[in-house]
């Protein structure tokens, strides 16, 4: 194996020449760098990164936390293209970190790019709550940005999305087209984006004085498949609605297709909301009406915090990104729906 000191007999200097050209010094010519680069290039060095790192205390790399329940879907696509996207523009390599399955595997993982000496670290947290994030962030120096958390002790190293006010406002347009009686599929139970969906539904339904039904309220896992068991089951249970919101695109698209395997068409019989605007909601037949969510602006929002706070500088504390309402087909005023004899969406 080549060494660091085949290289500077090579370029005929010293091996801590050759460790400064390495690290980038300015105080080494440029003629003594081109012949270091020349027997690199001649030698086929490899330099040990991790010794690097080390030494000089920067990677020029950027570390990725999430949890590998996440990777299914458009979302974490999104999250990532836009995450590799702008640390390449940035000259920095992107290095991704599996969450797993529980808070203890999260924090691994954070600790695992610590080690890596990475010079940032973006979290998108699935079991770590806030306080403790807040506290991962005061016990280690590098940069962290959280992404999809509200943090109370440390605003100005997260960025979110206002997920509650935005459901309350999709579902309030429901409301005002006529429908009261509203179902809802919750995401996975814990997720604080689930929660904080439903709470916006809750809250809706209170600001327009009507009662809330446990009934027409059940749990799915954010995918297709859960969405068309939870819209079976709903209708199984015989309780009436004429809307359902869905906790997020994939479960809406999964519960338009057991509406469609019981003979109910949507929106003519059950209007269908979904969240995210995920790629596939315009493309849907009916195209989705869906809360679009700037995934794209919130991840570039994290990366500036980020070079901001790699420079030195400080940020203040960012305001939630509103999303967005895309009005579509699969929602139509009731006063205008077909009715059903008998199916329980129609009485």
């Amino acid at each position: 194996m080549t060494t660091m000191l085949d290289v500077a007999k090579k370029a005929g200097v010293s091996k801590a020449t050759v460790s400064r050209v390495l690290a980038g010094n300015s105080y080494v010519s440029k003629t003594t760098r081109d012949r270091v680069f020349k027997a690199i290039e001649e030698t086929g060095y490899r330099p040990n990164l991790l010794a690097r790192n080390l030494a000089t205390r920067k990677s020029q790399s950027i570390g990725l936390v999430v949890t590998n329940t996440l990777y299914h879907g458009p979302y974490f696509s999104e999250l990532l293209f836009q995450t590799a996207t702008l640390t390449e523009q940035h000259g920095r390599q992107l290095i991704l970190a599996d969450g797993k399955h529980s808070a203890e595997e999260e924090r691994q993982a954070i600790q695992f790019l610590l080690d890596l000496r990475c010079d940032a670290i973006i979290i998108y947290p699935r079991f770590l709550n806030p306080a403790e994030l807040d506290a991962i962030i005061e016990q280690h120096p590098q940069p962290i940005m959280v992404v999809n958390r509200q943090l109370s002790r440390h605003p100005d190293n997260c960025v979110f999305a206002a997920h509650q006010q935005d459901s309350l406002e999709a579902v309030s347009h429901l409301i005002t087209q006529g429908h009261r009686q509203i179902a809802f599929i919750r995401g996975i139970s814990g997720s604080p984006t689930s929660e904080s969906r439903y709470a916006g539904y809750q809250q809706a339904l209170a600001a327009h004085n009507i009662e809330f039904e446990a009934a027409r309220v059940i749990e799915g896992a954010w995918t297709p498949e859960s969405g068309r068991l939870a819209a079976q089951q709903l209708l199984a249970r015989g309780v009436d609605f004429s809307a359902l919101v869905a906790g997020n695109d994939d479960m809406a698209i999964g519960a338009a297709r057991a509406f469609h395997q019981a003979g109910i068409s949507v929106p003519q019989q059950i209007s269908l909301l979904g969240f995210d605007d995920t790629p596939t909601a315009s493309f849907f037949i009916p195209t989705l009406t869906t809360v679009h969510v700037p995934v794209a602006e919130m991840i570039k929002e994290t990366l500036n915090r980020l070079l901001n706070l790699l420079d030195g500088k400080a940020n203040v504390p960012q305001t939630p990104f509103r999303g967005k309402l895309m009005l579509r087909e699969s929602v139509i005023p009731f006063s205008d729906r077909a009715q059903a004899s008998r199916s329980p969406a129609g009485r």
